[in-house]
């Protein structure tokens, strides 16, 4: 469910008309609903009931400050990539204890700076970064707690880009070699062993691979007790899926997922984790975009809009489909055609849907990308010197600019000349 809906033949974000938004600071845009955002959190939240948990963001699916503001004030930890993640949560009021430092790729400098700010815990990916990290806490005469993530080699039949728990992705240590791992933790006197982290992939639809996944999870910690390592807190990850097409049926629900934490891992008496950025984010945003022409090509027509792969490339990178609106209601029954849906970056790749049946529209109408909320913004460019578009959140009936559209001097400024030229 989300917080955008026709009324009176508007679409609206909230109590919010959209066309009023792009009014105020053109297209295309992004836009947050507020409503949605906590409803998302809330029911994760709420399939753990009962089991002493924390509903950790990935904020990688969106990380601006005002979305971060509004989960962390509704009590959501932070589940970080990277230093700069690291720095946007803090920044956003959230508590060192309730940051969760992910990653393959952790810098020492990285590293320190988590270890100075304050940390819950890291999610260890490797030995070598063991070693480094070991060796970082030590050298600051602390002792940073961590989990290390076990591959169980499980598919969770997702796309290919977005899987991580089988035995050929780069995440995580082998299953197998978790005893080995864990007895090195353990001698390692700047690190604290309080856990297992697993995380198997992104746009989960089945809830059968988590079920897999979490049962090897729960085997694994009795083997870990029983060779005396204190195992209290487990972290799942994240991954389940939403309805980009409404068209699909709906992947389960959290509190199905949570009743299969429950049946796996409950008679642990671990804390639980969870890291969902997807299903809290990605619902709850549009992306809103101008159409510039409709053109006629040699037996199709493109609608070529002033929205383009640079502000939404999951189309051109994972073949992603978002279902398309026009923000004027159609009329009922309303003749629909098929048409390409293209931007205008010079590049073939630049195509968000082919032969998509829409209802005639012309230039200077507005339509929807729906589901834009995750992995939109935060994986856009500049390419062909096309400024990153504003990001917009609604609250009931206010809005507000919470990125702005750079100017085109901004964007040049940036550059250095160097004294030779």
């Amino acid at each position: 469910m989300d917080h955008f809906l026709y009324r009176d033949g508007a679409l609206f974000a909230e109590d919010v008309a959209i066309a009023e938004i792009a009014k105020a600071v053109g297209t295309p845009f992004y836009v947050y609903s507020t409503a949605t955002l906590l409803r998302h959190f809330r029911l994760f939240d709420e399939a753990l009931d009962g089991m002493e948990h924390l509903v950790c963001y990935a904020m990688k699916a969106n990380s601006n400050q005002a979305v971060l503001q509004t989960l962390a004030q509704a009590g959501a930890g932070m589940d970080v990539v990277s230093g700069g993640e690291y720095l946007r949560a803090k920044a956003a009021g959230v508590p060192g204890e309730r940051i969760v430092f992910s990653g393959v790729g952790k810098t020492r400098e990285e590293i320190t700076l988590a270890l100075k700010g304050g940390i819950r815990q890291f999610n260890v990916e490797s030995e070598p970064e063991m070693l480094v990290l070991d060796a970082c806490a030590q050298a600051l005469g602390v002792t940073a707690p961590i989990t290390i993530r076990v591959n169980p080699d499980v598919d969770a039949k997702t796309h290919a880009k977005i899987a991580t728990g089988k035995s050929e992705n780069k995440f995580g240590i082998p299953i197998a070699k978790a005893r080995e791992v864990y007895r090195m933790a353990a001698d390692l006197p700047g690190l604290d062993v309080i856990g297992i982290d697993v995380h198997i992939g992104s746009q989960l639809t089945d809830l059968e691979p988590y079920r897999q996944a979490y049962e090897k999870v729960a085997e694994l910690t009795q083997t870990l007790r029983s060779d005396g390592h204190n195992i209290k807190r487990l972290d799942l990850g994240g991954g389940l899926g939403i309805p980009y097409a409404r068209s699909n049926a709906a992947p389960p629900l959290p509190m199905d997922y949570g009743q299969v934490v429950r049946d796996t891992l409950g008679h642990l008496g671990c804390e639980i984790e969870i890291e969902p950025g997807r299903l809290i984010a990605g619902n709850a945003g549009l992306m809103i975009s101008e159409v510039i022409y409709v053109k006629e090509g040699e037996g199709r027509e493109f609608l070529i809009l002033d929205g383009a792969m640079n502000d939404l490339i999951r189309p051109a990178m994972y073949e992603a489909h978002h279902d398309i609106i026009p923000v004027v209601e159609p009329a009922v029954g309303a003749e629909q055609r098929p048409i390409d849906i293209v931007g205008p970056v010079c590049e073939s790749g630049d195509t968000f849907a082919k032969q998509r049946l829409m209802p005639p529209l012309s230039a200077g109408d507005l339509v929807a990308f729906r589901s834009a909320g995750a992995y939109g913004a935060v994986m856009s460019s500049e390419y062909n010197s096309r400024p990153l578009i504003p990001e917009v959140l609604v609250r009931s009936d206010q809005f507000a600019v919470i990125r702005a559209r750079p100017t085109f001097d901004e964007m040049i400024k940036r550059d250095t000349i160097p004294s030779w030229l």
